[in-house]
C-alpha cells in the first residue's frame, strides 16, 4: 500500500521551500508531522528545535539578535562594580575623618 501525502505536508513543504530551505530538509520536516493521530510529535518538535538553533546561529553570526555576554565580560563587569564599591566606602571613611578634624 502506497503512502499518501496530506495537504498539510504539501503546504508545509512548499512553505519551507519558498523560504529557502533545502529540498531534503523540507521533505524531512513535512514528513515528521504526525498524520491523523499517528506518529510521534516529538520527531517534528526535534526538527523544529534544530531549525531554531540554526536560525539563532545565523542571527548571531550576522551580528543581530539577542547577544549574550561572555563569561569574561560578566567577570569584568563584576570586578568594576566591586572596585567602585571599594572606592565609595573609602571615600566615605575619608570624608568622615576629615569632618572630625
Amino acid at each position: 500500500m502506497a503512502k499518501t501525502k496530506s495537504k498539510a505536508d504539501d503546504k508545509l513543504y512548499s512553505r519551507l521551500r519558498d523560504s529557502g530551505v533545502r529540498k531534503k530538509v523540507a521533505s524531512k520536516a513535512a514528513k515528521a508531522l504526525p498524520t491523523k493521530g499517528r506518529g510521534k510529535p516529538s520527531r517534528a518538535q526535534g526538527i523544529a528545535d534544530e531549525l531554531n538553533k540554526a536560525a539563532d546561529s545565523i542571527r548571531e553570526r550576522a551580528g543581530g539578535g539577542s547577544r549574550k555576554r561572555s563569561a569574561a565580560a560578566k567577570k569584568a563587569a563584576r570586578t568594576r562594580k566591586a572596585n567602585a564599591a571599594k572606592r565609595r566606602s573609602s571615600a566615605r571613611k575619608g570624608a568622615k575623618t576629615r569632618a572630625k578634624s
